[in-house]
């Protein structure tokens, strides 16, 4: 009778073929977790399973890739298994990933309707701790040519300089603008400053032959068009 060995399967917790490495490279980035394609972004380790528990930890700390976005560097470093090194290289690749972003969406992307616009804006503004005014200049058909940023800090309107909002529209002869700025509060109800500085360049826009589509105010997460809610335009 022959002698039978039966020894117990020897499971790793993380197998080299389920290595997210190997199934990136056999199946694509769709095929990992967020957690698994940030555990990457961390570089070689000796422990594998602890880096992706760092990186899930990381993660569900922030809020999610968002608000691992809205981190700065040194906010980074404070994350365990992080540190100087691999806080660099996240933010790089958050930010190559946010400009690959518009980029695409720069490329003669056509505004039809105001989420469009939104859809363009709300990735990198929503996230920001200052208000922006952002300067969208469009073509005849609503295409993209530009994107300015015109004003960082409080929207005052008072403060607004209306001929600079349409500099750059009329250098690119653009036949439509559309006006956007983000609350950091993360509440895009529009102000009263808000409501002025759309009558101010609305009006201007009709004198200039340049016209204002609508002005979006994005909040965390969120947007509202002045536009659809009829503030700041007509009479």
């Amino acid at each position: 009778m022959g002698l039978s060995l039966s020894f117990p399967l020897q499971i790793r917790e993380t197998p080299f073929v389920q290595h997210p490495r190997t199934r990136l490279a056999m199946h694509g980035p769709t095929a990992l977790s967020d957690a698994e394609l940030v555990a990457l972004l961390y570089g070689d380790g000796g422990d594998y399973d602890a880096t992706l528990r760092n990186a899930q930890n990381a993660l569900g700390v922030a809020g999610g890739l968002l608000g691992l976005q809205r981190l700065s560097v040194e906010e980074l470093q404070q994350l365990p298994g992080i540190g100087s090194v691999r806080s660099i290289r996240i933010k790089a690749a958050l930010e190559l990933c946010r400009r690959l972003i518009l980029a695409g969406f720069e490329d003669r992307f056509q505004i039809r309707a105001p989420a469009d616009a939104a859809q363009l804006m709300l990735i990198e503004m929503s996230h920001l701790d200052q208000e922006h005014l952002r300067v969208i200049c469009l073509d005849t058909k609503n295409r993209v040519q530009k994107i300015q940023t015109l004003y960082v800090g409080s929207l005052n309107s008072s403060l607004l300089r209306v001929g600079e909002v349409y500099k750059e529209a009329i250098r690119l002869n653009s036949a439509a603008i559309i006006l956007v700025h983000n609350h950091p509060s993360g509440d895009p109800t529009p102000s009263a400053d808000d409501i002025q500085v759309t009558r101010d360049v609305y009006a201007a826009g009709k004198l200039l032959d340049v016209d204002l589509l609508d002005h979006l105010i994005i909040g965390q997460g969120q947007w509202i068009s002045m536009r659809e809610r009829g503030l700041g335009f007509g009479s």
